[in-house]
């Protein structure tokens, strides 16, 4: 049922109440079809933390009537995104309610005006540390030395392949379930990532220990069409089907336990390649398109040679401390 926000007041909505319209005639569906499959899941949350905000959780992101949506509901919420959440984190939340609010404007449900009023946001200032970690040389190598001691020769290849490429190609998880083999050549070593972000594409280079985990891998899979990485039951056979994003996450937390290295998620490879690359001297607006980021800002923040410094500069004062 189209609930009304719980913030709303007596502004009528132009959607008909106790009716959730069809899919091409939602705000939230409409907006959430023209993303990238990659974005919609995080989008798709977004947008349910805020109808349950809006309505005292009462209404999800497909029955709250987003059109009834005025500058003082909006406003209260980005005040509670902030309270609530990081900087990037609420900011991003915001883009997903005026991308909603865009598509009731252009559906007709709002006037240009109310829908402007309504969109009118200041981004939430402020800055924090990326979160996560880098993964170090060392735990690098203990990673693929666990790897290379399963016993499943299927398995083996697929993980090794998989975490070669998360790190040394520095790719997303939904990018790397979203690779197909034909993505992939060989002679070149380049990755053609069709599903990027933002529905941005790029060519990313398998090299050096990633191309031959790669050629490890097919060996084992075979060329035939189809994804890139692919399931293998218990008994070490390969599923014909594509990994999930949910399946990356859990294998890695099996190889970090098995490895005896603290939990990381697969954005922390993306962490590690993005910084590592810069620790080594790679220009900055190469490794931002390597990354896929659409501003360099965002690759910035993955910087580490700021911190070298300062470490450096701490490093130059001696502080008079005498034990007792």
């Amino acid at each position: 049922m189209m609930t009304e926000p719980a913030l709303a007041h007596d502004e009528p909505t132009t959607m008909v109440a106790g009716q959730v319209p069809p899919a091409d005639r939602h705000p939230a569906a409409v907006y959430l079809a023209s993303l990238a499959p990659g974005s919609r899941r995080t989008m798709r949350q977004a947008l349910e933390v805020i109808a349950g905000l809006l309505s005292g959780r009462r209404a999800d992101a497909e029955s709250l009537a987003w059109p009834a949506l005025r500058y003082q509901h909006t406003q209260a919420i980005r005040a509670q995104l902030a309270e609530r959440y990081r900087p990037a984190t609420a900011n991003k939340m915001l883009a997903a309610l005026r991308g909603v609010l865009r598509e009731a404007w252009r559906l007709g449900y709002v006037n240009a005006e109310e829908y402007h009023r309504a969109a009118d946001l200041q981004a939430v200032r402020g800055s924090t540390l990326p979160r996560g970690r880098a993964l170090t040389a060392g735990e690098l190598r203990t990673l693929f030395a666990a790897v290379a001691e399963d016993s499943r020769p299927a398995t083996r290849a697929r993980d090794a392949a998989l975490l070669a490429v998360l790190y040394g190609a520095g790719v997303r998880r939904a990018e790397a379930v979203g690779l197909d083999v034909a993505d992939y050549d060989p002679e070149t070593g380049a990755l053609t990532i069709r599903h990027g972000k933002g529905r941005r594409e790029r060519m990313m280079y398998a090299t050096n220990g990633a191309r031959e985990a790669l050629a490890a891998w097919l060996t084992v899979r075979g060329a035939d069409v189809g994804p890139l990485f692919t399931p293998v039951d218990k008994s070490g056979r390969i599923v014909p089907r594509r990994l999930t994003p949910e399946s990356v996450f859990d294998r890695l937390e099996h190889l970090a336990c098995r490895a005896g290295v603290a939990r990381f998620s697969p954005h922390d490879c993306r962490r590690s390649f993005i910084s590592d690359l810069l620790d080594n001297g790679a220009d900055l607006a190469v490794v931002q398109a390597m990354a896929g980021h659409a501003n360099p800002a965002t690759t910035a923040r993955y910087d580490r040679r700021g911190e070298h410094a300062k470490r450096r500069a701490a490093g130059l004062l001696c502080v008079p401390y005498i034990a007792p």
